[in-house]
């Protein structure tokens, strides 16, 4: 995938933030939740139509010292598996 893609989060799905380290992705359109980890939080919260994949990436680098040297490939492969499902979709340029 292009790092230059902009994910748009599907407005219908619902973020809820459980706990410190876990919270769900609610689509109410099938009924389905999925689990996020922090950094798939940190990263939904990014998935707004005005921020790459390549900036997404760059600011997750930045707030987290820890974040290890595949972030780019994790934060494609999360994209890739909510656009799959539906949840995001990609800004058209």
């Amino acid at each position: 995938m292009d790092t230059n893609a902009k994910p748009i989060a599907n407005p219908s799905v619902v973020l809820r933030e459980e706990f410190d380290d876990c919270a769900v992705l609610f689509d109410p359109d099938t009924g389905e939740g999925y689990a996020v980890n922090p950094t798939g939080v940190f990263c939904w919260k990014r998935f707004d139509g005005r921020h790459t994949l390549a900036e997404i990436t760059a600011e997750l680098r930045a707030a987290c010292e820890d974040a290890p040297a595949e972030a780019e490939q994790n934060v494609q492969e999360f994209s890739e598996e909510l656009a799959g499902k539906g949840l995001i979709g990609f800004e058209v340029q």
